[in-house]
C-alpha cells in the first residue's frame, strides 16, 4: 500500500528495532499531505507500538485523550488519569522495559502550543543517567507538519538539541516519482500536472479521489473537474495550507507576498514594489514563509547577496497565479471551464515556464550522470551575468558549479530552459556569449563549462547535428531525458 518511501521506511525500521538499552528520541517532519502519518501508523502496527495523534485542544483535554489512549493500548489494572506530562512521558518510557517499542506522538506542535514547557519536560525525562530512560527501550517519535516549529525543535539552544537519535524529513515526491505515482507515462503531460499539484501524494489519492488525466487531451478537463471545481478538496487547499501554519497569523499579508512572487517579482525589492511597502517591512513575512516551507530562497550563482525567491508548493503558486485573481467567479458553479480557457496563456507563462526551469535544475542536481556534467555538482542554481558593454544582464536558467578542491571552482555547465520554444543556434550563441562574460569575470574556471539547451518543444536539426559531434561541448536535454526515458 506504500508508494516509494523505501528510504524513510528503512530509517524508521532501524530506529524502532534498535536493541541497545536506553530510550531514544526521534523527530519526523515534512509538509502536510506527504504520508507521514501513514508511515508512522504502519511502523506502530508492524512493531506493536503506540500511536497517538494530537489535535488542537487545551492541555487538560489532551491529557485526558492520551490517558484514554494509553489505557486502551496497555490495559492496565486501573485506567490512567494523568495530571501532567511528566507522568505521561514516564508512562511512555515504561512501555519499553521489555523490548524496543515505537511510540509516536503525531502533530506534536499542537501539544506544545497548549503547553510550551513540553519540549523541556521531554528533555528532562531523557537525561542520560536517569533510571527511567536507561532501563527503557522506548523509541519515542515526535512528528509534526508545522515546519516553522519542527525546524526549531532541535536547533540552537532548543531544549531537545542533542537529544534526538533520528531526524527524518519526509519530502515531496520529485517529478519522476510523481509521474509514476499519478500513473502518467507521457512526460509532457506529467510535467503539466506536476506544475499544478507537485509531488504531494494525498492530492491524488484523497483529494482527487484517484482521478488522473487519461491522456494529453484530457488535461484541460481534468483541471476543470478537480483543481478548479468548488466541490473538489483541491479547490481550497492552497488557502488551508497557510491557515494551518501556527506562525502565520495575518494571512492577508502572507498571501500578498506569495501573490507578488507568482506575478514574477522574485526579489525582495520586487516584492516590496508590488506591495507598495519598504523592503524592510516585508522581511519578517518572507522569513516566516521560508520557515513554513512555502517560499524558497535561491542564491544567485553569479552575484552575491542577490537571492531570488520562488513558491515551493506548486499548488500555492497555481492558486495565486490563476485562481486568486478570479476567486469570486470560480466559486460560482459552472464557471471553471470558461475561466480556464482564458487562463491557459497565463498558466504557460507564469506557471509552466518557471516550473520547467526548476525541474531542469532538479534534474542536474539529482538525476544527471556526473560524467554527463563533467563532474559531481557541488551547487546547482541560476543567476544573472552582467554585460557591461551592452548595459544589460543575461539570465542563466541552470548553472552547475563543481567542487573546487582548494582551487577556483569549476563551472561545469550553464543552460537555458525553454518550455514552448524549439531551440536552435541562436540560443547556443547566446550561451557562448554568456560563458565568455563569466570567464572574464574570473570567479569560476570556465575551461570545462558545457552549454546546455533544455527544451520541452525540441531542437532544430542544425543544433542536434552540432551536439552529436564527438568534440561538442553542447548538451541537449529534452523531456524524455528529464523523466529518465530510454
Amino acid at each position: 500500500m506504500m508508494f516509494d518511501r523505501d528510504h524513510e521506511w528503512a530509517a524508521l525500521a532501524r530506529f524502532v528495532t534498535d536493541q541497545q538499552p536506553g530510550a531514544t528520541l526521534g523527530v519526523v517532519s515534512g509538509r502536510r499531505r506527504q504520508g507521514k502519518t501513514f508511515l508512522l501508523d504502519a511502523v506502530c502496527t508492524a512493531a506493536g507500538g503506540f500511536y497517538f495523534g494530537a489535535t488542537e485542544a487545551t492541555d487538560s483535554e489532551s491529557l485526558r485523550r492520551i490517558s484514554a489512549a494509553l489505557t486502551a493500548y496497555g490495559s492496565p489494572p486501573t485506567p490512567y488519569h494523568f495530571t501532567d506530562w511528566f507522568e505521561v512521558v514516564d508512562a511512555l518510557l515504561a512501555l519499553g522495559r521489555d523490548r524496543p517499542v515505537p511510540v509516536v506522538i503525531d502533530e506534536f506542535p499542537y501539544l506544545a502550543k497548549a503547553n510550551p514547557e513540553l519540549p523541556s519536560i521531554i528533555q528532562q525525562a531523557f537525561r542520560p543517567l536517569r533510571q527511567e530512560r536507561s532501563e527503557s527501550r522506548t523509541r519515542l517519535l515526535l512528528c509534526g507538519s508545522a515546519l516553522s516549529f519542527m525546524g526549531k525543535l532541535l536547533a540552537g539552544n532548543a531544549p531537545l538539541r542533542g537529544r534526538a537519535g533520528l531526524e527524518l524529513v519526509v519530502r515531496t515526491l520529485d517529478h519522476r516519482l510523481a509521474a509514476r505515482f499519478w500513473e502518467i507515462t507521457d512526460p509532457h503531460l506529467a510535467l503539466r500536472v506536476n506544475a499544478i499539484v507537485g509531488g504531494t501524494p494525498a492530492y491524488r489519492k484523497e483529494f482527487a479521489r484517484g482521478d488522473s488525466p487519461s491522456g494529453p487531451e484530457d488535461f484541460d478537463d481534468w483541471v476543470v473537474r478537480t483543481v478548479l471545481s468548488p466541490e473538489s478538496p483541491l479547490f481550497r487547499e492552497a488557502r488551508y495550507l497557510l491557515a494551518e501554519e501556527p506562525d502565520l497569523r495575518d494571512t492577508t499579508l502572507y498571501h500578498s507576498v506569495l501573490a507578488a512572487v507568482a506575478e514574477g517579482n522574485a526579489t525582495r525589492s520586487g516584492m516590496a514594489g508590488y506591495l507598495e511597502r519598504k523592503a524592510a517591512d516585508i522581511a519578517h513575512p518572507i522569513n516566516v514563509l521560508e520557515d513554513a516551507g512555502l517560499l524558497h530562497r535561491d542564491a544567485d550563482v553569479f552575484r552575491d547577496n542577490r537571492p531570488a525567491y520562488r513558491i515551493a508548493e506548486p499548488l500555492v503558486g497555481f492558486y495565486h497565479a490563476i485562481m486568486r485573481p478570479v476567486w469570486d467567479q470560480l466559486e460560482r458553479p459552472g464557471s471553471a471551464g470558461r475561466i480556464w480557457q482564458a487562463s491557459r496563456r497565463r498558466f504557460a507563462s507564469n506557471i509552466l515556464g518557471p516550473h520547467f526551469e526548476q525541474v531542469c535544475r532538479d534534474w542536474a542536481s539529482h538525476h544527471a550522470d556526473p560524467d554527463l556534467l563533467g563532474g559531481l555538482p557541488a551547487r546547482v542554481g541560476h543567476g544573472v551575468v552582467n554585460d557591461a558593454a551592452r548595459r544589460t544582464g543575461h539570465e542563466v536558467d541552470v548553472a552547475v558549479v563543481g567542487i573546487g578542491d582548494g582551487r577556483k571552482a569549476p563551472l561545469l555547465l550553464i543552460g537555458e530552459a525553454k518550455w514552448n520554444d524549439v531551440m536552435g543556434m541562436g540560443h547556443l550563441d547566446r550561451l557562448r556569449h554568456v560563458r565568455s562574460l563569466i570567464a572574464r569575470g574570473g570567479r569560476y574556471d570556465t575551461a570545462p563549462t558545457r552549454l546546455a539547451c533544455f527544451s520541452g518543444a525540441g531542437f532544430t536539426d542544425e543544433l542536434r547535428a552540432l551536439a552529436a559531434r564527438s568534440d561538442s561541448d553542447v548538451l541537449l536535454v529534452d523531456l524524455a531525458e528529464l523523466y529518465g526515458e530510454p
